[in-house]
């Protein structure tokens, strides 16, 4: 006897593309059983640019058409505030549980869970009991602050030993829903009891045993799903990846999206790119990357600045911009609310930003950050430390002042040295700028050298 876990999560913004929605649907379905447990840890409601004029709900027609199960909350679904996530939580089919997250009553108080959900539960499958939890990153309050700074976050390491110990021996296996960051994700691994996690938040796939726990990771924006089978009295579940690349397509699915996507004229095409535009993680923060020049070019020409400084942790990936781009598609490349925002910085403080966004020290081959438009920058992966900045050919004076175009995440959040006093003006919605940009100045991007390695 066996249970089938189907594994997806960080859907993101893959809802604003109708083929890959559609494949991700129908690989679900194609490895579907009565055995099956379908469930999602996480950010399949936001972000993207669909979800920010459906609010989350763009991800119905995917929820019913793989009858989820049972999911876990992200930290993006929070983006739009408290009350659209229980909107989605009340009408989808799915079960939602999350153990370590509280409506604060009071600064010293835990509060009481969120939404009344439960932490835990029970499923039943050929016989077998599997018992389930779903944790979420104690940093959601901090990064999404929206709808989420009035939570109360509390350990996932806690809250998972907790269910195992309350559950106990009425369960044949135990499952985490994790949407934890990678150490966390190994902590709750380790906690005794449990058979395996299954991870979300980091985009990058994961496919591991920690002290005998299987954990696994899809990745981001639907592009794999994790089958894993647990077996009747076997410890060691078994783990097959399946990507939806050339999965097969659920029409209904692909035709909801896009016609929600025609309903708000982001199937419109915005302009033609011959070479295509690539989106993955690695191309983008190794160093200058066209995609990232592609944003950080948008904010300087919408906000008609000397310079700009985009975050690149905010672009997502997906299939290359090519051949005819709609809006939809290149919005999608940076699919978040909040806005463009100018303000004015010395060149001081615009070299701690640049330095903040070079962080060679993380060993995983990620140096860049950042993307920057109007400068040229150089740097010394080796040594670790950035040579010169120059804005128009001229090295940066300390205290001369340059205007500054970025989003109000790198302004407002506590992770970049934006200096508080400084004067805001803003200018509309990011993706809004990038699809504008598009529309109006083509995508023809190229490397530049605006980002030198010496």
């Amino acid at each position: 006897m066996s249970v089938r876990l189907l594994h997806y999560s960080d859907i993101e913004n893959a809802c604003d593309d109708p083929v890959r929605m559609g494949r991700l649907a129908g690989t679900i379905q194609s490895i579907y059983g009565e055995d099956a447990v379908v469930a999602g840890t996480g950010d399949n409601t936001a972000p993207g640019v669909l979800a920010h004029y459906c609010e989350g709900r763009q991800a119905m027609p995917f929820f019913r058409a793989v009858s989820t199960d049972i999911g876990t909350l992200g930290n993006h679904d929070f983006d739009f505030g408290t009350d659209p996530i229980l909107d989605v939580v009340s009408e989808s089919p799915q079960e939602w549980i999350v153990a370590n997250v509280f409506e604060r009553e009071s600064e010293d108080e835990c509060g009481v869970p969120f939404a009344g959900l439960d932490g835990t539960t029970v499923l039943h499958r050929d016989a077998q009991r599997v018992g389930f939890v779903g944790v979420i990153d104690p940093a959601t309050p901090r990064i999404a602050p929206t709808g989420a700074s009035e939570l109360n976050v509390t350990s996932p390491v806690e809250s998972v030993r907790t269910a195992v110990s309350e559950l106990g021996d009425s369960v044949d296996h135990f499952v985490v829903l994790a949407h934890l960051r990678s150490d966390l994700e190994t902590d709750v691994a380790a906690v005794d009891g449990v058979d395996a996690v299954l991870g979300g938040h980091v985009h990058r796939e994961r496919h591991e045993i920690v002290d005998g726990t299987l954990v696994v990771r899809p990745g981001a924006n639907g592009q794999v799903v994790w089958k894993v089978e647990l077996f009747d009295g076997i410890r060691s579940p078994i783990a097959t990846r399946h990507t939806t690349a050339e999965g097969p397509i659920d029409e209904f699915v692909a035709d909801m999206i896009r016609e929600r996507l025609a309903d708000v004229g982001l199937l419109e095409t915005v302009a033609t790119v011959d070479d295509p535009i690539h989106r993955d993680i690695d191309r983008r923060t190794c160093g200058e990357s066209r995609v990232g020049n592609l944003v950080a070019d948008a904010y300087r020409w919408a906000a008609d600045t000397d310079v700009s400084f985009v975050h690149n942790g905010g672009l997502r990936e997906g299939r290359p911009l090519s051949g005819e781009v709609t809006a939809g598609e290149v919005a999608s490349v940076h699919p978040f609310g909040g806005t463009v925002e100018v303000l004015h910085v010395t060149g001081e403080q615009l070299r701690a930003l640049l330095e903040a966004a070079f962080r060679p020290h993380r060993g995983d081959g990620r140096l860049w950050h950042g993307d920057v438009s109007g400068m040229t920058v150089k740097y010394d992966s080796e040594a670790g430390r950035l040579i010169g900045v120059a804005v128009n050919g001229q090295n940066i004076e300390a205290d001369q002042e340059y205007s500054l175009a970025t989003n109000s995440y790198v302004v407002y959040s506590d992770d970049w040295p934006i200096p508080q006093e400084a004067p805001v003006d803003s200018f509309g919605l990011p993706f809004k700028a990038v699809a504008d940009y598009a529309r109006k100045e083509g995508l023809t991007v190229r490397m530049d050298g605006r980002l030198q390695e010496c």
